[in-house]
């Protein structure tokens, strides 16, 4: 974008850089018929089950219509959540939002009979269920598993009629940072600059101009600290939240709570957070100086750290450039694999453009028996290619799962569901690093595996959980928070991982406002969870080759049929053990030792 052009409404991009939904509802009017419609398909069902008195086979038969009725619902779900994402200005697009909300709230609280008839089922007659009806197992485990807190069904029944206010915080903290954010221009080198969200996030934050950077990271936390309080606020009311449903559920712990429907226990959550900075927080900070001292730049602050190491050597990518980055890119896991992904560009699965009123950052949505759609803002740039390769991992799971499972099967433990995302960003780096014929092109896709890879997902998100953690912990104990105490927490953690290699310059603590995962429970820290997974599989097809290569697509395929230590053990990876974790860190400690090694040949 050139630097005096203003961002564009949506009507104004390119139609070939936006999704197609119609494979899920032809237009807002088709989405109202068929509201309608499935309205009286809910109805049907209710009619047929609820206030029945069912054996356990007619309860297999409940289970099997149930999955087919969410099967049949979910486009339009999908449709009503997805048509506003990009564009949050649009009001006929928002109310269509507003009605799939509600509708889908209404579904759950209409449908809670299903769970109520379950749980009310002995733990022998769930295993009986699981053994005639397999393709159920995963979901059956959860249920076998949430009888040990499940509270009164009148209960359940009230709090999923509540579900509505409980999201209400996360789209209020939507509505601040896409619609009452505006962001004023910002000047560097007697030029001005336009500014949104997406644009410092995706470009200015990496920019390698120190000015450009700096100048516009201090407008863009300026306009921050203008709504901290309220963000703070809504934060506030979010947590409170989580800690009287962990206490209506016999929790002594937020932390605990959140954890159970992930299936893994604390320990596992403390060593992610504990270890990294303990171990790769050394590591960071000296790749952070040697960042410093080769671009020359008085400090390092927290403007600067996503910096690349050699940004005259990062090359423009077009949106038709990227196929072939991807391509190539997949092409280990054979060519199946990689005819169930291209079809992303000419399908139009991605919303490429840029436009006023778009979700910042990136998602993917798998629908059932449709395919994938990812969102993300292109700008040109190699960390593009990195996030659309990764929503690509998550569109080629959910393909897979799709394909092998039942509706209610397909969903992986969060602990896992990062995993194949990141694992395709390391394939990405193995393929550039390959195709390098000299130490500066080797040196350059080492480097953007370490700021786009492990930066993002490793650090970025693994300090949010530990930013989390404490917030919790006041949360236990039973104190509250504003927004001077979230900045507070924010620059302890960030002091602890970057010591004296990191400057936190003033915004630096608002940091707690720009991230979306806060109100998706303790998702933040799966990203580095995850991630060990992806690299010690990584690891293993390094060494063992196709044998590892066919475990990790078996892992691809399992949705929720296996608890997250066993979905491990099938690709390969013991995650009751420290060893995937301390392999990554050891793994990237080489790869800094490399960088600096390459960089002195170069030389």
């Amino acid at each position: 974008m050139n630097k005096n052009t203003s961002v564009p409404p949506r009507e104004l991009v390119d139609p070939k850089e936006t999704w197609d939904l119609t494979p899920l509802c032809k237009d807002n009017e088709d989405f109202q018929k068929r509201l309608a419609d499935s309205k009286k398909q809910v109805q049907h069902f209710c009619e047929m089950y609820q206030n029945k008195k069912l054996n356990l086979s007619q309860i297999g038969q409940l289970l099997k219509d149930y999955d087919k009725l969410l099967e049949d619902l979910l486009p339009l779900i999908n449709y009503g959540f997805l048509i506003s994402t990009t564009d949050l200005t649009n009001a006929e697009n928002k109310q269509i939002t507003f009605q799939s909300d509600n509708f889908s709230s209404e579904f759950s609280a209409q449908t809670k009979f299903v769970e109520d008839d379950l749980l009310a089922l002995t733990t022998e007659e769930i295993k009986q269920l699981q053994k005639d009806l397999p393709q159920f197992t995963g979901y059956l485990r959860k249920i076998k598993k949430y009888k040990k807190i499940a509270l009164s069904p009148e209960v359940e029944h009230v709090l999923t009629k509540l579900e509505p206010t409980f999201n209400s915080y996360s789209n209020i903290y939507g509505q601040i940072r896409s619609a009452d954010l505006h962001f004023s221009q910002f000047s560097a080198n007697g030029q001005t600059y336009p500014l949104s969200f997406s644009l410092y996030e995706d470009r200015y934050s990496y920019d390698p101009d120190p000015k450009i950077r700096r100048n516009a990271f201090a407008k863009f936390s300026e306009e921050l600290s203008h709504h901290q309080n309220a963000a703070a606020a809504n934060y506030l009311a979010q947590v409170s939240n989580e800690k009287r449903l962990a206490d209506l559920h016999g929790f002594d712990s937020v932390i605990d709570y959140l954890l159970f429907d992930q299936e893994v226990d604390r320990s596992l959550f403390n060593r992610q957070i504990d270890l990294i900075i303990e171990k790769f927080g050394p590591i960071m900070q000296k790749y952070l100086k040697f960042v410093a001292q080769e671009r020359g730049l008085d400090k390092m602050t927290f403007a600067d750290r996503l910096i690349d190491l050699d940004p005259k050597y990062a090359p423009k990518v077009s949106i038709a450039d990227s196929k072939k980055f991807i391509k190539d890119a997949i092409a280990i896991l054979g060519d199946d694999y990689q005819k169930m992904i291209m079809p992303a560009f000419e399908e139009r699965w991605v919303d490429f453009a840029q436009n006023q009123g778009k979700e910042t950052g990136g998602f993917c949505l798998q629908p059932y028996e449709t395919h994938p759609y990812i969102l993300l803002t292109w700008q040109d740039g190699l960390a593009d290619v990195y996030t659309l390769i990764h929503e690509l991992g998550h569109a080629g799971q959910g393909i897979l799962c799709t394909q092998n499972h039942p509706v209610l099967e397909t969903e992986p433990s969060t602990y896992l569901i990062e995993a194949p995302s990141t694992f395709n960003e390391l394939l990405l780096t193995y393929s550039l690093e390959n195709k390098a014929t000299d130490p500066r092109q080797k040196r350059f896709a080492l480097s953007k595996m370490l700021t786009n890879t492990y930066f993002h997902n490793f650090i970025t998100h693994l300090l949010e959980a530990a930013y989390q953690r404490e917030v919790y912990r006041l949360i236990d104990a039973g104190k509250s928070f504003n927004a001077d105490k979230l900045n507070e927490i924010t620059k302890q953690v960030y002091s602890e991982f970057f010591g004296d290699a990191l400057e936190l310059n003033p915004g630096s603590e608002l940091t707690w406002m720009r991230q979306s995962h806060y109100y998706m429970g303790l998702y933040s820290y799966t990203y580095s969870a995850s991630l060990t997974i992806a690299t010690q599989a990584f690891l293993n097809i390094k060494k063992f080759g196709q044998p590892a290569i066919e475990k990790w697509l078996d892992f691809l395929k399992l949705g929720n049929s296996k608890d997250p230590v066993a979905a491990a053990a099938t690709a390969g990876v013991d995650i009751n053990s420290d060893q995937p974790l301390l392999n990554t860190i050891n793994y990237l400690d080489q790869t800094v030792n490399q960088i600096i090694a390459l960089t002195k040949e170069i030389k």
